[in-house]
């Protein structure tokens, strides 16, 4: 005799079951769809610095003490007198979304790892570069028995130093930190013995994954 009640139980148990995997693979691809959305909306505002171009204009950046410094395109302007250290740096934000600077490190090996955020000295203002465009970096160290200015001043004597940068997007994520070299430029004549050239070495992300 055919038992008609377990035979319907078991098509409500194959029938669940068969719900129930739907419903996961439909989760899943949700998911992986939501994940995917994400990431593209992250890279459509991710920021990253290098050096400016060499044709852009200059960079001209007024300090709290009202000191002036003008820095040419894919260059940076230093002075250094005997009670503070100043320094403007020429950049180019290379990707999609608008790059909000936070701080600076100063070292003078360059191949020194990523030190820790709390050792960022956090800029006073915001300051923000826009997409494949143009902008600044500044540094003031007016504290001159500080470890900041024996750095500067040592490497601008010498090989040179390098600046690391701290900076995200507009929401305030995806922070990076970008290593900038700074060095005497080439021989040359009048202005180009004291020109100060930047290259880029090293970007750790600080949010997100390491890049490599």
């Amino acid at each position: 005799m055919i038992d008609w009640v377990l035979i319907a139980d078991l098509g409500t148990a194959v029938g669940t079951t068969a719900l129930a995997a739907a419903t996961f693979s439909s989760t899943r691809s949700a998911n992986r769809s939501a994940r995917v959305a994400e990431r593209a909306l992250l890279e459509g505002i991710r920021p990253i610095l290098l050096p400016s171009n060499w044709s852009d204009p200059p960079q001209k950046v007024r300090f709290a003490d009202g000191r002036w410094l003008t820095a040419p395109g894919g260059r940076a302007a230093l002075e250094i007198t005997e009670g503070a250290a100043y320094l403007v740096m020429s950049v180019r934000n290379a990707g999609a979304g608008v790059a909000i600077l936070h701080g600076w490190h100063v070292t003078l090996d360059a191949r020194s790892p990523l030190p820790p955020l709390d050792d960022f000295y956090r800029l006073t203002r915001d300051i923000y570069v826009p997409t494949n465009d143009p902008g600044f970096c500044q540094v003031a160290i007016r504290e001159p028995d500080s470890e900041d200015y024996r750095v500067v001043r040592s490497g601008a004597a010498g090989d040179g130093f390098s600046v690391d940068v701290l900076y995200g997007d507009a929401e305030g994520s995806q922070r990076v930190v970008s290593r900038f070299f700074i060095s005497h430029g080439p021989p040359g004549h009048g202005d180009h013995d004291e020109e100060w050239i930047m290259l880029v070495s090293r970007h750790w992300n600080v949010d997100l994954p390491a890049p490599r």
